[in-house]
Order: structure tokens, then sequence, then C-alpha cells
């Protein structure tokens, strides 16, 4: 009866104790998006409200993106341990002196469109020649402007908003858009698909893989293992996503409510299965995350043809020692 009792109080003595200082604490990280919360970064939000990168020794805040506030920059200040940024982007700044460093390629295909109207009678890219062109700003106009100059035109830039309404409005004859984002929101706008033309840069031979996780070169030479951590948690945050999407839209839908943003169910529903289809293709032999060497050298000598960059690094120096997905 003595040792029950004392065997009670030494469990509850032990409970009541802090814990083990030999457990290895959380490693604060960051990660700066390219834009604000919405689907297109539904597996980073799910992996952290799910725990994922605390389970692989993080805790992760989020640095939401946007106008003002450039992904490139915060890594390079040390505000953001990774960032998500476009292939071209990523390579127009390693030329510019900015030491990146490509950890995981989430979208491994180009998803943008340039986008007109039957009526306009455009319906190749040479026809695009003179026309109104809405380009964003930034690194976002590199894909289409290397796209003419392949192709040798002139288009009229005109700068175009996070929005689609000048080009519903009929201010511009082409507007640029995402495959997940703008397109639907001109079907939802009541344009018939029927009276659009589309032509997807990637069909045009541009196929500039998009969405990647990026760090600087010291910091992945200081801790291989974070970066490596990093993308494994982050693919199986997007592998949770897909297969819970309600799950994966209501966590988006909190985040969207919590930024004071808009949120539409159905429109991120369509941009949550579209990054499916372009982070996990069905039947695809790619390896997810990965960035291949043939992808990574299309885009460089693009570039490099196109005025863009004077040179590029090698494959090896610009994905680091890491390999997402190979062991």
């Amino acid at each position: 009866m003595r040792i029950g009792y004392l065997l009670l109080l030494f469990v509850i003595a032990t409970a009541a104790l802090p814990a083990a200082a030999s457990e290895t604490p959380l490693k604060k990280v960051s990660l700066a998006l390219l834009w604000s919360p919405q689907a297109q970064f539904a597996g980073y939000y799910v992996a952290l409200d799910k725990g994922i990168y605390a389970k692989h020794g993080m805790e992760l805040k989020i640095l939401a993106g946007g106008p003002g506030h450039s992904p490139v920059q915060t890594l390079n200040n040390g505000t953001a341990d990774f960032a998500i940024l476009w292939l071209t982007t990523a390579l127009q700044q390693r030329a510019a002196g900015i030491k990146l460093v490509n950890v995981a390629q989430l979208v491994q295909k180009s998803s943008m469109m340039l986008i007109s109207r039957k009526s306009s009678g455009i319906k190749t890219v040479a026809d695009m020649n003179g026309r109104k062109v809405g380009l964003w700003g930034g690194d976002l106009s590199i894909p289409p402007r290397a796209l003419f100059a392949r192709h040798g035109i002139k288009v009229l830039e005109v700068p175009q908003s996070h929005t689609v309404n000048l080009f519903l409005r009929g201010g511009i004859d082409v507007t640029s858009a995402m495959w997940y984002n703008e397109y639907h929101t001109i079907l939802n706008s009541g344009v018939d698909q029927e009276e659009l033309n589309v032509v997807s840069l990637s069909e045009q031979g541009m196929n500039f893989p998009e969405d990647g996780i990026y760090t600087l070169e010291k910091t992945l030479r200081n801790n291989p293992s974070l970066a490596e951590a990093f993308a494994a948690a982050s693919l199986e945050g997007w592998r949770y996503a897909f297969a819970h999407p309600d799950e994966a839209l209501d966590i988006i839908t909190k985040r969207m409510r919590e930024a004071q943003l808009p949120s539409n169910r159905i429109h991120q529903k369509w941009m949550l299965n579209r990054m499916r289809d372009l982070i996990m293709p069905a039947n695809s032999p790619a390896t997810p995350g990965l960035l291949t060497e043939q992808d990574y050298r299309a885009v460089g000598s693009a570039l490099q043809r196109g005025g863009l960059i004077r040179n590029y690094p090698d494959y090896a120096t610009f994905t680091g020692r890491h390999r997402a997905g190979e062991k």
C-alpha cells in the first residue's frame, strides 16, 4: 500500500515537471509568399495548421506577399529564410548577384495564359504585334516578354493590376492570366469560353516552371538539413491538402478572413484543383518537387536569347546539394 502511494506521488510530481531540457526546440523559420493568402499557397498553410512543419522540427511564420512586398528582398535582407519565386525571377535575380538556390520546384510547368476575345481578330502570338497587351509589373512580365522576343514582335504594353477589369471593359486587347486564377475569374464574369482565344505559354514552347521554394546559398550551406526538412514538410502539406480538399479550403478561408480578404469558396476550389493538376498531375512520371536539369537549361537559354540575362549558373550550383524528392 505504501509503495503504491509513493508511486502515485512520483507520477504526479513527474507530470508537473517542465519538458525535459534535452528536448530539441523547434527551429524558427519564415516563408515569404508571392501573394496574399489563397489556395495557390494551400499546401504551406495546411502544413502549418496541421503541425506538419512542427513534426519536421520547425516553427513556421508565413509572410504574405502582394504589392509593396518583394519575396526576393525579404529573403536577401534576412527577414525570411525561404521564399516562393518563379524560376524566371530566380534566374534574373541570380544574374543580378543575389545567390538564390532552388530548394524544391512545386509547379513544374507554366500556367500562364494570354487571353483575347475572338472578336478582336487575335488568334496567334504574331497577331498581338502592335496590340494593347496587359502585363503584370516586375518579374511576372518576364515570360510573355520572352515569348514576344522569340516571335520578334512588339506589343503596346499596358500595366495590369491584380484584376482583369481592364480587359473586361475593353481597355486592352490581350490580358495576362493564370490558369488557376484569372482565367476562372473571366469565365465567372459572364464571358463564355467560346468567346475567348487562349494562348498558353507552355504550348508555345515557353514552359517556364513557376512556384518554387528558394533560399540563399549561404543558408543552404550553413544548414542543409533545414532546407531538406522544409521541402519535405511543404510537399507533405500539399499532399494532405489534395487528399483533404474541404479541410484545406476551410484553412485557406480562415486565413483569408484573418487577412480581411474576400473569399469565394467556389473560386478557391477551382484554384486548389488546378494547383493539384500542376503540382501532382495524374499519370505523370515527374518527381514532385524536382526541378529537372532539362527545364532549368531550357528556361536559362530562353532568357539569355531574349536578352533578359547575360548568364546563369550550372544546374548543380543553382540547386545546391539538396534534391527534393530524392534520397
